[in-house]
């Protein structure tokens, strides 16, 4: 039996497993998908140990940046982008980090196609934004980083103003601000400046609707949630773990 899973904290919540479990199901394969729930990255080294039919592995907040010093190789993909979310066990043990959230998110994003234009605020600046943002630079929009930190490339959410945002028609959360069971956060921003030439992008997938999607419905926009882009990455990573 394979095994396979995903290295976060806190991820009771998480869609990778069962998913997975169907699809290995339906294609009659004897694997299994564990949740590797751990409170600090060095952990990994016990689940390693302990798991020796681990062939590969997801990777999920706050982990995405914290696991390149346990990688012996990066896809070069990843490595600019600078996040990992997919692990591949090698024969010998070694992990391979690959990244299959900008996968996910392309895909996902393209079927909203067409966008009224090509401008967006990303919300968060860990390893999820920075697939996002892969993904935007490579469509050539023009975006800014909405942080907490005082960043000189980033705005602050403080200086957030409605005609920011109505002039900035792509809105992706890539915060946790929720994710259950903390479904009541949500990002603070002028939701007022959002019109019905906006889409708000989610990456989030529980709940499905999400206080920043409800908020943006309410003021006539589109919304998707990250449950597609979950599929397409899960999809591409297990290509990668199999290829």
């Amino acid at each position: 039996m394979a095994t396979y899973g995903l290295l976060g904290k806190n991820i009771s919540y998480s869609f990778s497993k069962p998913y997975f479990e169907s699809f290995f199901q339906s294609k009659n394969l004897n694997h299994q998908y564990l949740n590797f729930d751990i409170s600090k990255i060095e952990e990994i080294k016990n689940i390693l140990k302990s798991n020796p039919d681990l062939k590969g592995f997801n990777v999920t907040i706050p982990y995405k940046e914290q696991i390149f010093p346990f990688l012996y190789k990066t896809d070069k993909e990843a490595k600019n982008i600078g996040a990992i979310n997919t692990v591949k066990v090698s024969k010998n043990g070694n992990l391979i980090g690959y990244n299959s959230d900008h996968y996910g998110f392309a895909k996902s994003l393209a079927e909203q196609f067409p966008l009224s234009d090509k401008t967006a605020l990303v919300l968060g600046s860990g390893g999820a934004s920075k697939a996002i943002s892969y993904v935007l630079n490579n469509l050539n929009f023009k975006y800014k980083i909405v942080s907490r930190d005082n960043n000189k490339s980033h705005l602050t959410y403080t200086e957030l103003t409605p005609e920011i945002i109505a002039t900035h028609k792509l809105i992706i959360n890539c915060t946790p601000l929720g994710t259950s069971p903390n479904t009541n956060a949500f990002p603070n921003i002028p939701y007022k400046g959002i019109s019905n030439k906006h889409l708000l992008f989610d990456l989030i997938y529980n709940p499905r609707l999400t206080i920043f999607l409800k908020l943006g419905k309410d003021q006539g926009a589109r919304i998707v949630n990250g449950e597609a882009m979950l599929k397409y990455q899960a999809i591409k990573s297990w290509e990668i773990w199999n290829s």
